[in-house]
């Protein structure tokens, strides 16, 4: 490179990765999805969209026919002579490179476009079109083609161009639409759709080709540090361009003999707009900084945030120069960083650096990203560099975000318990244990997860020799983003209840009014025979975990379990909560786990005796294909069960989670029957327990049906209860909404029930089953919490 006569050489490749230019990745993105909404505009609401269209052009529309007819024929000319025009330009502006690339999106643009099943030629449209204006002029304003390879050119040539004739030409191109409607005609979709389609084009070409912004402005670089005393006899570059800026080392004649340069275009603005706006959507208030307004802000800020560590004596460079240069770059020099890597120093040296930290509070200043190869040893002084996310007035959950990497790069590179005991002996036990809770992936930086190869096993480390060192039973993370992964779900859950009930929903009113018939009586009994099955449940878990825990507060926690069973898929929710109820009873975890599966193992067992017990009682060939699976679904489910068999047989991490997760609870499960059956007391009052769960539910349903006028009995409900509930089971939906309804109107209707009584009948027991307890259950729960009992 030659820059005011001297040649300066630069080593390294300064082009930017395609899969990092952040800003022409986006305008294909948004192509893609403005040709997606024109195609679904065309073929989904065209009617509407005419009909709008129509009555805007009745109010616009103030020209007369021959007044329309000349506006039309002059942006027409207009139209027809763009493209030369936009060649004029490149050739003013010797863009003789791009010449190749405008004419392989013209061409590309209108290829497309005249594709059909019959070979190349202009697509019809099923829309008609005025021929009112139907002259040599208007087939090319109204040809898809043509405005399609106008878009494409435009788009190519756009960022070579100068700001006024892009604007003008832009401008022009897209007033079609408002001509139309002056001139009282509809715009054609076909135009529309191929002003998209051209866009695209467009787009990729520019992705493919690159656009001025990929053209480091080095020179400028050079003579703005010459400015500042500083000449540059080489460059080399250290890191390229892409999510974070193009780093180059400079040999310089001058007061310092090496600077480091950082270098951010338009694609890094592009990618620091995005991820401020994602942590801004993502994120509590509380966790994000100041959004920045502009690039030239942010490198500026960066630069302030290192001069006013430096006056603290803990920066490790000094910031040289901050200016803007052309075609959008932006220009942050200072000096070659001082002193060695942590990496490189002696475990003796932890407590300084700790102490370079409470220094760094002290002067309310955080760092916001303290990966290792940011902290620096000089002659025993620690220093940090790589402001971008320093802040001044730090609040304290930032300080405690600083604690938590500084944690975790520490244990990586010294091991957790010298890491965490520095941390401790210098900063104090409160203070790390805060911090713990913020040991999350949510609360590290990027940067320090990518620098730090196991940052997991890093920071798991970590947290668990805080909870060690500080005698703490457990260290509860703390919520960083908005919203949690458990929030997210069941968002998406109470979409497909609403989606999946809608149909029983609908129904209410007929419901309400049904219910002036009903027998209240019976309804009672219904409810009270329910109620019984959190007893049978409480007394069934109480036998398996071998009395340890107060068997009132179990039943209580069976209310609360209704909340926690229905608000998940497959009652999961219920069984977490069981196993949570009995580790703060004192039942260790694995005893704990063992004694709900127990449960659920003879609950099965349980279930499926009195399933044939009662069908050997009715004696009757009903008709069940109303909720039985035909032979495809059953041969389908028994296909991915052998398929998820081979998996867990032939990967060997599920393997491995079998052997030794799984395996150790089986075989303690195995065990507990084995002891059950040599303790006939125990066993008796599990079984009873688990009968009695599924003797309520049925008594439940069984009184419902007769509340509304009966005619079948209860050991036809029997079956139907637990045939039903055992194939809704297995619906996605939280609590079986919807499957259970119909699984059961369904088994009602084989035994030849009514319609009119079923479907009531099966809605008031789920009132009674399943609304009614989430409702207490929910509030059972909430005083359980407050009472530490969960």
């Amino acid at each position: 490179m030659r820059v005011d006569g001297r040649e300066i050489p630069v080593t390294g490749n300064l082009l930017q990765p395609l899969i990092r230019r952040t800003s022409d990745i986006i305008r294909v993105v948004l192509a893609a999805v403005w040709v997606a909404i024109v195609v679904a505009a065309s073929v989904i609401t065209r009617p509407e969209w005419l009909a709008l269209e129509r009555s805007v052009s009745n109010i616009v529309g103030f020209l007369n026919p021959d007044q329309s007819n000349l506006v039309y024929l002059v942006y027409g000319m207009a139209i027809l002579a763009l493209p030369f025009a936009i060649l004029l330009e490149l050739i003013i502006g010797r863009q003789w490179k791009l010449l190749a690339g405008y004419a392989a999106a013209g061409l590309t643009a209108g290829l497309l476009l005249s594709i059909t099943g019959t070979g190349l030629s202009a697509p019809k449209w099923h829309l008609q079109v005025p021929d009112r204006l139907d002259t040599f002029l208007s087939q090319f304003l109204d040809d898809p083609r043509w405005i399609a390879m106008l878009a494409a050119v435009l788009t190519v040539s756009s960022p070579w161009l100068p700001n006024r004739p892009r604007r003008y030409l832009w401008f022009l191109l897209l007033a079609f639409a408002p001509i139309h409607l002056v001139v009282s005609t509809v715009v054609p979709a076909r135009a529309m759709f191929g002003l998209a389609v051209g866009w695209l084009v467009g787009a990729v070409i520019v992705l493919v080709v690159g656009t001025p912004a990929l053209e480091v402005p080095l020179d400028a670089a050079v003579r703005v540090l010459a400015k500042r005393g500083h000449t540059v006899t080489r460059f080399t570059v250290v890191h390229p361009a892409g999510r974070g800026p193009l780093v180059l080392a400079a040999a310089i004649d001058g007061p310092e003999r090496g600077l480091v340069i950082e270098m951010y275009g338009k694609n890094q603005r592009s990618f620091g707009a995005l991820r401020q706006l994602w942590r801004w959507l993502t994120f509590r208030a509380s966790e994000t900084a100041a959004i920045h307004g502009s690039m030239h802000r942010a490198v500026e800020h960066r630069a302030l945030m290192a001069l006013a560590i430096g006056d603290l004596g803990l920066a490790s460079s000094t910031p040289v120069a901050v200016a803007a240069l052309d075609r959008g770059w932006m220009l942050h020099a200072h000096t070659m960083p001082k002193g060695t890597r942590l990496s490189e120093a002696p475990v003796e040296q932890l407590a300084g650096v700790w102490k370079s930290l409470d220094e760094l509070h002290q002067g309310q200043i955080s760092h916001g990203d303290l990966r290792p190869t940011e902290i620096r040893i000089d002659n025993g002084t620690t220093r940090f560099g790589g402001f971008a996310s320093a802040e001044y007035g730090a609040s304290l959950k930032q300080q405690q975000s600083d604690i938590a990497q500084l944690l975790v790069s520490t244990t990586a590179i010294f091991g957790k318990e010298p890491a965490v005991s520095a941390a401790i002996k210098t900063l104090g036990e409160q203070p790390v244990l805060a911090a713990a809770s913020r040991l999350t992936k949510s609360a590290l930086p990027a940067g320090l997860r990518k620098t730090v190869p196991d940052w997991k096993g890093a920071m798991s480390a970590a947290r668990e020799e805080v909870r060690k060192q500080t005698g703490q039973d457990r260290i509860q993370a703390e919520q960083i983003t908005r919203f949690t992964r458990n929030q997210i779900i069941q968002l998406v859950l109470l979409i497909a209840l609403v989606y999946v009930a809608y149909p029983f929903i609908s129904a209410v009113p007929t419901f309400f009014t049904q219910l002036k018939t009903a027998n209240w009586w019976w309804a009672l009994l219904g409810l009270a025979v329910s109620c019984l099955t959190y007893v049978g449940a409480a007394a069934a878990l109480w036998a398996c975990a071998s009395g340890a825990v107060s068997f009132k507060n179990l039943v209580i926690m069976q209310i609360a379990n209704t909340f926690a069973a229905t608000t998940t898929p497959a009652r999961v929710g219920g069984l977490a909560l069981s196993v949570r109820f009995l580790q703060k009873g004192g039942v260790g975890t694995v005893r704990a786990t063992a004694a709900v599966a127990l449960q659920q193992a003879v609950q099965v067992i349980t279930h499926l005796c009195l399933l044939a017990v009662f069908s050997v009682a009715a004696g009757t060939s009903a008709d069940l294909s109303h909720f039985v699976p035909d032979a495809t679904v059953l041969y389908l489910i028994a296909g991915v069960g052998v398929g998820i068999i081979g998996t867990f047989m032939f990967v060997p991490k599920l393997r491995h989670w079998l052997n030794n997760s799984v395996r150790p609870q089986l075989q303690e499960v195995l065990g507990e029957l084995a002891d059950l059956a040599r303790d006939p007391k125990r066993f008796s009052v599990i079984i009873l327990g688990c009968a009695a769960i599924t003797l309520g539910m049925a008594g439940a349903l069984w009184a419902s049906v007769e509340a509304f006028g009966g005619g079948t009995t209860f050991i036809t409900v029997t079956i139907v209860t637990m045939i039903g509930g055992t194939l809704a089971s297995a619906a996605p939906t939280p609590g079986g909404v919807g499957a259970v309804e119909a699984a059961l109107i369904g088994g009602l209707g084989a035994f030849n029930v009514p319609l009119d009584i079923a479907v009531p009948s099966v809605l008031l027991y789920r009132v009674l089953t399943c609304w009614l307890p989430v409702l207490c259950g929910w509030f059972t729960m909430r005083w359980m919490a407050a009472k530490d009992m969960i």
